[in-house]
């Protein structure tokens, strides 16, 4: 055991782990009271859930030896059976598979946002169970595992912009399709129904804390790989932060802050994918980016198309997953990772070498990934719905799930 590379990622399994109950709160703040306990419900149960699921059968898909397909793991690893050793960093295999389980978490987490205020709790449930068992993990065989088949084709994603944030994005959009929009008449203009912008900032602010983690511990160790991704994750939340703020000061000559921690986030998914093969400047035009596309994104999506995507996972997890994943094959750069950029890979990005192979390459991915998670997630939801509504009758809807569905209220005023 190296003991400073074992520490160090059970730093960050620590910081990962923190993202889902900060996402609960960032989710929590936008939504009416009446529906703050079922948000915080809907997003933390992942950790029993989706934690119970990566044990029984979910690491050995995404990382047990491949099964000859390079799409999926075997079976040999079935309830982390035969898990011992340590990696070629020093750290524990076992320690591995709970690092990698932080990310199945918030990657379930992230598509309960396009559902708030609606879906039944047990419909989301069984959803989640099988999107991660059959989307997440196999994506995360694909990308990151060995023999997975986009590695192996020379795709690039450090830790998540395709397995984690595009596909989650997707299935949020998906998923708010099909169960339809919320009926209140303002449903499409979240300032309208955040009852705590305080609560949202700072679940933001832990969200990020948290982000840090999950870019740099995806280097497995303490090296110049991690340093550059904790670095790079900073200043590019920095630039989408502020590229939010003075879009919506040019535009409607008031920057809120919702706008601003919508930019903070866009910034971070936008680095996500990069962070571990591009430099400092690289991740200021990325962050930058980010923003600008993921707020046109939004703008269209609640404007023009009028979808439900409650809290925006798609516009901020999907459009920027999908723009880091682009932005790492224009990048990426072997001054900062030249073992995934050199000789015998499909090179540097192509602002960097002009070589375009690689940037194909990641728009294949980016496609692999919303396709695969768009059709199964569309496939799930048209099962389940076969046995059950999908979404609550319309009256506790419009008194709230809160009280509904599991009997508490957020806030309560009593007299002294």
């Amino acid at each position: 055991m190296n003991a400073t590379n074992t520490s160090f990622l059970m730093l960050c399994s620590l910081l990962v782990l923190l993202m889902t109950p900060a996402l609960a709160m960032f989710y929590s703040g936008m939504v009416k009271t009446k529906n703050t306990l079922n948000t915080i419900m809907n997003c933390f149960i992942v950790f029993g859930v989706i934690t119970l699921q990566w044990v029984a059968i979910g690491f050995s898909l995404a990382f047990g030896e491949d099964s000859g397909s390079g799409i999926v793991g075997s079976l040999e690893n079935l309830g982390l059976v035969g898990i011992s050793g340590y990696d070629e960093n020093g750290v524990p295999h076992i320690l591995y598979v709970i690092f990698q389980m932080m990310f199945a978490l918030i990657a379930s987490a992230i598509i309960t946002g396009s559902l708030v205020g609606r879906i039944k709790l047990g419909v989301l449930v069984i959803f989640l169970i099988f999107w991660s068992t059959i989307v997440y993990d196999l994506l995360a065989h694909m990308i990151w595992s060995e023999k997975g088949f986009l590695l192996v084709r020379g795709g690039l994603d450090f830790a998540g912009g395709g397995v984690v944030h595009v596909s989650a994005g997707v299935a949020g959009l998906v998923g708010a399709l099909i169960v339809g929009a919320r009926k209140e008449e303002d449903s499409y203009h979240i300032s309208s129904g955040a009852h705590s912008v305080p609560y949202t900032f700072l679940g933001a602010v832990l969200l990020f804390i948290g982000w840090l983690g999950f870019n740099a511990g995806s280097a497995g160790g303490v090296n110049e790989i991690a340093v550059n991704a904790f670095v790079v994750s900073i200043i590019s939340a920095a630039s989408g932060f502020l590229a939010w703020v003075l879009l919506e000061w040019a535009i409607h000559k008031r920057p809120t802050i919702l706008g601003s921690l919508s930019g903070l986030v866009s910034g971070l998914v936008g680095i996500t994918p990069a962070c571990g093969f591009v430099g400092i400047y690289s991740s200021i035009f990325i962050g930058a980016i980010a923003a600008i596309v993921c707020y046109m994104g939004l703008s269209f999506i609640k404007n023009k198309l009028r979808w439900d995507d409650s809290l925006d996972a798609f516009s901020l997890h999907g459009i920027g997953g999908v723009w880091g994943g682009i932005a790492t094959g224009l990048f990426a750069s072997s001054k900062v990772n030249p073992q995934a950029t050199g000789e015998g890979t499909l090179g540097e990005g192509l602002f960097i070498s002009g070589s375009y192979h690689l940037f194909l390459e990641q728009l294949f991915s980016i496609v692999v990934c919303i396709v695969f998670s768009a059709i199964v997630s569309f496939i799930i939801f048209k099962i389940i719905a076969l046995f059950t509504d999908l979404r609550v009758c319309e009256n506790i809807e419009a008194q709230g799930l809160d009280i509904a569905l599991h009997g508490e209220q957020a806030y309560t005023m009593k007299d002294h």
